[in-house]
C-alpha cells in the first residue's frame, strides 16, 4: 500500500555503503518516516546524522525489522543470507548490495535505467548488482538496443573504497609510510596498494579468473537479458580512493559508429559523455567521485574487427555502483506501489 512515509532499515549503516545510503536517502529526500540504522554489536551505540538529527545505530538482530517497509543490506554476504529472509518474514522489501542473492533464479538482479521492469517480479528480495557491472551495463544497454552486443572485454580499475573504510585507511596510511620511509604494513590486500596495481580482486576460482571477474560475467548476461553475450573480464585494483574506471571492447552483431554510439549515451539516462580526446578531456576517477552519473569517453571503432567499440567507462563506486543504485530501486518500489 502506497504511504506518504516509509519505515526504512539500513543494515551495515557504519560501513562505506551504508554511510552513503543514509546520505542518499537524505540528498534524494526519500519519504523516510523512521530510519532504523543497524550494523553489528561493535558499531552498536554509535550516531549517524540524519536531516540534522543524531541517529543511533542498534544491533542487528532477527527481531530488527518489525514494522520495516524497506530494508537496504550492504553487510555482506553471510549477514544478508541469515537476516534477509527475517526482513521477508516481516513484510520489508530488500534490497541487497551483497552477491548472496543476485544470480538466484526468483530474484531481480536490477539497475533501474536498464532492466526496472524487473523489480515487479520480486518475491521480497531484489538484489542490487556488483559495483563494477552497474557502471558498465548503464553505459551498454542503449548499444545493444541498437547494435545487439555479441561479446564484452572488460578491464577494470576498482578504487580501495569497494573493499570498505579499512581499505581507505590502509591506502593512506602506506602512502605516509613510504614518504617517511617506513616500513609499510599490508593486512587489506594480498600486495602494498600504494603506487601499485593489484590483478586480483575477490578470490581465484578453478577457471583462473577471480569471483570479481566472474560475477560481471554472469551478471552482465542476466541484467541486460541475453545470455548469448560472451564477457571476460580483467579486474584490477588500484591505488584510488573513490570511482572505478573501465576499459571496455565490445563487438557488436551490426555495425554501429562512433558518432552514434556518442548519440545514443548523449541521450541515455544516467549517462553522460565526456569525450573531447583533442583537449584531453575524458572521464577521470577524480571527477568521478562524488557524483551519480556513469561517464563514458574515449569512444572509438576498433579497428582490428569489423563492428567493434572502445570506450572508458567511470563512476563512482559508492554512489551509482552500490548506494545511489540501491535506493533508485527503492524510488522505483513506492512509485509503482510494488
Amino acid at each position: 500500500m502506497k504511504k506518504d512515509k516509509y519505515t526504512v532499515a539500513v543494515v551495515g549503516a557504519t560501513g562505506a555503503v551504508g554511510n552513503e545510503m543514509v546520505s542518499i536517502l537524505e540528498e534524494r529526500n526519500f519519504p523516510v518516516g523512521d530510519l532504523r540504522l543497524l550494523a553489528s554489536e561493535r558499531s552498536e551505540g554509535k550516531q549517524i546524522e540524519f536531516k540534522g538529527k543524531k541517529v543511533k545505530v542498534h544491533k542487528l538482530t532477527k527481531d530488527s525489522f518489525k514494522g520495516v517497509d524497506i530494508a537496504l543490506f550492504s553487510a555482506g554476504a553471510s549477514r544478508s543470507l541469515e537476516f534477509a529472509p527475517e526482513a521477508v518474514k516481516s513484510g520489508a522489501v530488500v534490497i541487497d548490495n551483497s552477491s548472496a542473492f543476485r544470480m538466484e533464479p526468483d530474484v531481480p538482479l536490477v539497475v533501474p535505467e536498464v532492466n526496472s521492469h524487473a523489480i515487479k517480479k520480486h518475491k521480497g528480495i531484489i538484489a542490487n548488482p556488483n559495483c563494477s557491472t552497474i557502471q558498465m551495463v548503464v553505459a551498454l544497454k542503449p548499444i545493444h538496443d541498437a547494435a545487439q552486443i555479441k561479446r564484452i572485454v572488460v578491464s577494470t580499475y576498482q578504487a580501495v573504497s569497494g573493499t570498505g573504510k579499512k581499505a581507505i585507511s590502509e591506502l593512506e596510511q602506506q602512502t605516509r609510510d613510504l614518504f617517511s620511509l617506513k616500513e609499510v604494513t599490508v593486512s587489506v590486500y594480498p600486495h602494498q596498494i600504494a603506487f601499485n596495481c593489484i590483478p586480483q580482486i575477490d578470490v581465484f576460482l578453478d577457471n583462473g579468473y577471480t569471483k570479481e571477474e566472474m560475477k560481471m560475467v554472469n551478471e552482465t548476461r542476466k541484467i541486460i537479458g541475453d545470455d548469448s553475450i560472451r564477457v571476460t573480464a580483467t579486474t584490477v585494483r588500484v591505488p584510488v580512493f573513490a570511482a572505478h574506471s573501465e576499459s571496455v571492447n565490445i563487438e557488436t552483431h551490426k555495425k554501429i559508429t562512433r558518432d552514434k554510439v556518442r548519440e545514443l549515451l548523449s541521450k541515455s539516462p544516467g549517462v553522460e559523455v565526456v569525450d573531447n580526446p583533442n583537449n584531453s578531456i575524458y572521464p577521470l576517477a577524480i571527477n568521478s567521485a562524488g557524483r551519480d552519473e556513469v561517464f563514458v569517453g574515449r569512444i572509438r571503432e576498433d579497428e582490428s574487427i569489423d563492428n567493434g567499440i572502445n570506450m572508458w567507462i567511470v563512476s563512482d563506486n559508492l554512489r551509482k555502483g552500490a548506494a545511489l543504485n540501491a535506493v533508485q530501486i527503492a524510488e522505483m518500489l513506492i512509485k509503482s506501489e510494488i
